[in-house]
């Protein structure tokens, strides 16, 4: 059984992964092979704790869809716990926000988890991209 690199804890059939503070290239290969190794391993839940992530390039968005579709097709849910701004911009211009759930904590995600079924967001779903734009003050506007 391969060994994961990054941190799981297994609460009976859900999965709990903690990722580092940068995921991109150097990483996502790495991620995604840890995320798929934990699905192939019976998780019918997982969570990828990014509440730690300040940065995710497109490598490392394309190890999250890798490791959705893979849930997917195991029945599987995946859940995303995610607290910066800017990954959480880059999740929204991306779309993964439409396709798991986003969660502010682990605790969030682990109640939605135990409730949820696989189409349900924890997010409210968009009509359209609504990116956050900066006032002049340099505080968020409110998407209107």
């Amino acid at each position: 059984m391969p060994q994961e690199r990054f941190p799981v804890v297994w609460l009976s059939k859900v999965a709990v992964v903690t990722l580092p503070v940068e995921i991109d290239i150097a990483n996502a290969d790495q991620i995604r092979d840890d995320l798929l190794s934990i699905l192939n391993r019976g998780a019918a839940t997982l969570v990828v704790d990014m509440g730690g992530t300040t940065f995710c390039d497109s490598a490392g968005v394309n190890a999250l869809v890798r490791a959705h579709k893979r849930a997917a097709a195991n029945g599987s849910q995946m859940r995303l716990v995610v607290r910066a701004s800017a990954v959480r911009r880059v999740l929204d211009i991306t779309g993964i926000d439409h396709l798991m759930g986003i969660y502010p904590s682990v605790a969030a995600s682990l109640a939605g988890a135990d409730q949820a079924g696989p189409d349900e967001k924890a997010s409210p779903p968009h009509d359209g991209y609504r990116p956050a734009l900066a006032e002049p003050d340099g505080k968020a506007a409110q998407p209107g």
